[in-house]
C-alpha cells in the first residue's frame, strides 16, 4: 500500500509473485488512484519514473496519459477499462512515456483493483517502473505481441457489442460510444447506407454539430470517398491533408474546417453486395500502419453484418407497425361534449406485432363507447384477431346492445374463431348529457380517473373473464359498474404495457402511473404525449395503447338519448347500479320535479321483473321528443306472461304495483318482445337544461 505521509511503498500481500519484487525501489514508484474523484496520487519515485516533477503534476490521470503516445494510451485505457468491468483484481501493461526532452522510454505498470462489498471498483493502487533496459533486446517482439493482442481484443469487444445492436441507430451508438472512439483513435465516424437507384443516405454525420452541405444524400458515381468505396468495394485510407485535398477537392474545404487530417473509409459488404460505407475521421495524426489497416478491414466486416441485420430489423418492424396502425381507427370521431385523446406505442420487437387496440364509437343520443383491449401474443395472428374483435365490438355496440351483452357476444365470437388466443378488454359507454358511465371489464387492468384539480385515483371495476375464456368455461357474466363522470373529469383507459415491467409488482406500476397522471399536463393531448414519452424512455417488450376521455360539461340531451343496464337476479349490486342510473338520468334530463315518482315506478317495475320471471331484466331510460318532451322507462324480461292487476285487499302488501304505476305515470303499457315482454311507462318532463349535478352525486367517488 501507499503511505502518503512517508512516501514509502508497501506491496499488498496478495500482489502476484514475479521478478518485479526484486527490482529496487529507486526505479519503481507507486500510485493511488481514487476512482470516485478521478485523482491519482504519485509518490516521489513515481514522479522520477514518469519524468514529471511534482510542481508540474495536477493530480489528474489525464495529465499523465497526455504524455503517452496515442496507440499506447489506447491500449492502456482498453486494458484498464476491461479490468474494471470484468471484475479482475490485477492488470499489468508495458507502455512508452514521452520525457521532457522528447525521448520515449519504456515503462511498466501493475495495478491492483480494490472493490467495495457490492463488487464496484473504488480504488486502484499499484506501481510504475522504468522498463527501458529490461526491454532493450525484446522491445520489438513485445510491442508486436502486445499490438496483436490489442487488435484481437478490439475486434472481439466491438463484435460482441454489435451483436446486441438491433437497429441501425443501435449500431451507430455502439460505434460512437466514447470508449469505442478512443480505442479506434478516431475523432468521429460517418456512415452511409446504399439505397435503390445508387443513392447513398448519410445516417451518421461526423463530428457533433457539424454537417457538410450536400452530403446528406450522394450518388455512387460522385467524387466522394463513400461513393468510391461502394463503387470499388475496396477500402480507402486517406493518409493526410494533401491526399484529402488532391483526391476529393469538393469535400476537402469543409473537412479542413473541422480539423480532420486523415480518414479510413471501408465498404460495408454483406453476402457479396455493398450495403453502404463506414468511415473513421482522424485529427492530429496521419498515415496508417499495415496492422491498423488489417484491424479496420476486420472491423468493417463485422460492422457490415450488424448493419445488414439492423436494416432488415428496421424494415420488418416498420412493416409490422404499419400493419398494426392500419388496423386501428383511421380517425377519432368528434363527440360533442367530450375531449378525446388516443395514443399507440409499439414495442421494438422486429417483425413481432402486438394485439393492443383502442376504439371510439359514436352512439345515438349523445352517447359514446370507449374501448381498450389487448389480444394475447405478439405476432400477425394476434394482430388479425385484434382487427376482427375491434370490428365486432363496434358492430355490437352500434346495434344498441347494453355493455354486458356487447362484451359477452364478443367473447362468444372470439371463442368461435377457433383460435387459442384470448383477449382482455374494457368497454365504457358514457352518456355525456347525464355523465353516467357504464363500465364492463373482461380481465383487463382497472381504469383511472383524473379530477379537475389534477388528483388521480384508481377506479375499481368488477369484472369477468377475458374474452374467449368466458365463453369456453361458460361463465358469461359481465357485471356492469355504473358511475358518474362530472364535467372536467377524465377517464383513462390503457393496456398493461403502461404499468407492467419485468420484475416489478403491478400495484407499484399503478401507483407510478397515478403519480404521472397527477403531475402531468392538464391538456389531455399533452398528457397523452407525456405518458408516451415515459414509455419511450423506459422501453419494454410490450405495446401500449392509451385512451383519455374527458367530459366537457353538461349537455342538453339529443332526441333518442338512452341509458341501458342489465340486472341479473340475485345481484344486489346490479340493482343498486340500475337505480343509480335512473336517478342520474332523471336529474340530468330535467325531470327533477318528478324524480320521486319516476324512481318509485322504475323500482317497482324492476322488482316485479326479478320476482315474477325467470332470468334478469334489462332496464332502459330514454328521452322522447314530440309535441311534449317525455322520459320513458322500459323494463324488459324473458317471460311472455303479461302483468295483471290484482286486488291487494285491505291488509295486502302484494298487488299494489300496477295500481301505483297507473296512478303515477302519464301513460304505460306492455309490448311483446319475441320470447319476452317489455313493460314501459312515460312521464312528461319540461324542456329545460340541467341545473347542475344531482344532489349527493360525488362523481367517480
Amino acid at each position: 500500500m501507499v503511505d502518503r505521509a512517508a512516501g514509502a511503498l508497501t506491496l499488498p500481500d496478495d500482489w502476484p509473485a514475479g521478478p518485479d519484487r526484486s527490482l529496487t525501489l529507486n526505479r519503481m514508484g507507486s500510485f493511488d488512484w481514487d476512482l470516485a474523484s478521478g485523482l491519482m496520487h504519485l509518490d516521489q519515485p513515481a514522479h522520477r519514473v514518469l519524468d514529471m516533477p511534482p510542481g508540474e503534476y495536477d493530480g489528474r490521470r489525464e495529465t499523465i496519459t497526455s504524455r503517452i503516445p496515442p496507440e499506447d494510451a489506447a491500449r492502456l485505457e482498453a486494458l484498464v477499462a476491461q479490468a474494471l468491468k470484468s471484475g479482475s483484481e490485477h492488470y499489468g501493461v508495458y507502455f512508452r512515456i514521452r520525457r521532457r526532452d522528447g525521448s520515449l522510454r519504456w515503462t511498466h505498470t501493475q495495478g491492483c483493483v480494490r472493490r467495495d462489498g457490492t463488487g464496484r471498483p473504488r480504488r486502484v493502487i499499484g506501481i510504475v517502473r522504468d522498463a527501458t533496459e529490461e526491454l532493450a533486446d525484446s522491445t520489438a517482439r513485445i510491442a508486436a505481441d502486445t499490438e496483436r493482442r490489442w487488435q484481437t481484443s478490439v475486434v472481439e469487444s466491438t463484435t460482441a457489442a454489435l451483436a446486441h445492436a438491433r437497429t441501425v441507430q443501435d449500431v451507430i451508438d455502439v460505434l460512437k460510444d466514447a470508449h469505442g472512439l478512443e480505442i479506434f483513435g478516431a475523432t468521429s465516424l460517418v456512415m452511409g447506407l446504399l439505397e435503390p437507384g445508387g443513392r447513398i443516405h448519410l445516417v451518421a454525420g461526423g463530428p457533433e454539430d457539424a454537417f457538410v452541405p450536400g452530403t446528406r444524400y450522394t450518388r455512387v458515381d460522385e467524387q466522394y470517398p463513400m461513393s468510391e468505396v461502394v463503387r470499388t468495394l475496396a477500402p480507402r485510407f486517406i493518409e493526410g491533408p494533401r491526399d484529402f485535398a488532391d483526391s476529393y477537392p469538393v469535400l476537402w474545404p469543409h473537412i479542413e474546417e473541422l480539423g480532420i487530417e486523415s480518414a479510413a473509409y471501408l465498404p460495408l459488404i454483406a453476402q457479396g453486395r455493398p450495403i453502404g460505407a463506414f468511415g473513421l475521421l482522424y485529427g492530429g495524426r496521419t498515415g496508417f500502419s499495415s496492422e491498423e489497416r488489417n484491424l479496420l478491414v476486420a472491423l468493417g466486416s463485422s460492422i457490415a453484418q450488424s448493419v445488414q441485420r439492423a436494416v432488415l430489423y428496421d424494415q420488418e418492424h416498420d412493416l409490422a407497425e404499419g400493419l398494426q396502425q392500419a388496423m386501428l381507427p383511421r380517425r377519432i370521431p368528434d363527440v360533442p361534449g367530450a375531449q378525446i385523446a388516443v395514443r399507440y406505442r409499439s414495442a421494438r420487437m422486429g417483425r413481432d406485432i402486438g394485439g393492443d387496440w383502442y376504439d371510439i364509437i359514436a352512439l345515438p343520443g349523445g352517447r359514446v363507447g370507449a374501448v381498450i383491449g389487448d389480444v394475447q401474443g405478439h405476432d400477425t395472428d394476434a394482430a388479425a384477431v385484434m382487427g376482427q374483435l375491434r370490428i365486432v365490438l363496434r358492430a355490437y355496440a352500434a346495434e344498441g346492445h347494453n355493455p354486458a351483452t356487447v362484451m359477452a357476444r364478443a367473447s362468444v365470437f372470439l371463442h368461435e374463431l377457433d383460435t387459442d388466443r384470448f383477449a382482455t378488454c374494457m368497454y365504457a359507454e358514457a352518456d355525456l348529457s347525464s355523465g353516467v358511465v357504464q363500465v364492463v371489464r373482461a380481465g383487463h387492468v382497472d381504469p383511472l380517473v383524473r379530477d379537475t384539480d389534477g388528483s388521480c385515483r384508481r377506479l375499481p371495476v368488477e369484472g369477468g373473464l377475458p374474452l374467449g375464456l368466458s365463453a369456453e368455461f361458460g361463465r358469461m357474466e359481465y357485471p356492469v359498474t355504473t358511475v358518474e363522470l362530472d364535467p372536467g373529469q377524465t377517464l383513462l383507459l390503457y393496456t398493461d404495457g403502461l404499468v407492467e415491467q419485468p420484475g416489478a409488482d403491478l400495484d407499484d406500476g399503478m401507483q407510478l402511473l397515478t403519480a404521472l397522471v397527477h403531475g402531468g399536463p392538464r391538456d389531455i393531448q399533452q398528457l397523452a404525449d407525456h405518458l408516451c414519452e415515459v414509455v419511450d424512455e423506459r422501453g419494454g417488450d410490450d405495446d401500449v395503447a392509451i385512451l383519455l376521455l374527458r367530459r366537457r360539461g353538461a349537455l342538453t340531451p339529443r332526441t333518442g338519448g338512452r341509458l341501458h343496464q342489465h340486472v341479473a337476479q340475485n345481484d344486489p349490486g346490479a340493482l343498486r347500479s340500475a337505480r343509480r342510473m335512473v336517478r342520474s338520468a332523471v336529474h340530468a334530463w330535467g325531470a327533477r320535479e318528478r324524480a320521486d315518482e319516476i324512481e318509485l315506478v322504475a323500482d317497482e317495475l324492476i322488482t316485479n321483473a326479478l320476482m315474477h320471471t325467470d332470468g334478469g331484466a334489462v332496464v332502459t331510460v330514454r328521452v322522447l321528443s314530440g309535441p311534449q318532451r317525455r322520459l320513458r322507462v322500459e323494463v324488459e324480461d324473458r317471460s311472455s306472461a303479461l302483468p295483471r292487476r290484482r286486488d291487494p285487499g285491505e291488509s295486502g302488501v302484494s298487488g299494489r304495483g300496477l295500481l301505483l304505476v297507473d296512478r303515477l305515470t302519464d301513460s304505460w303499457g306492455v309490448d311483446s318482445r319475441g320470447g319476452g315482454k317489455c313493460v314501459w311507462c312515460e312521464f312528461a318532463v319540461p324542456e329545460r337544461e340541467r341545473e347542475g349535478p344531482p344532489e349527493g352525486s360525488g362523481g367517480f367517488g
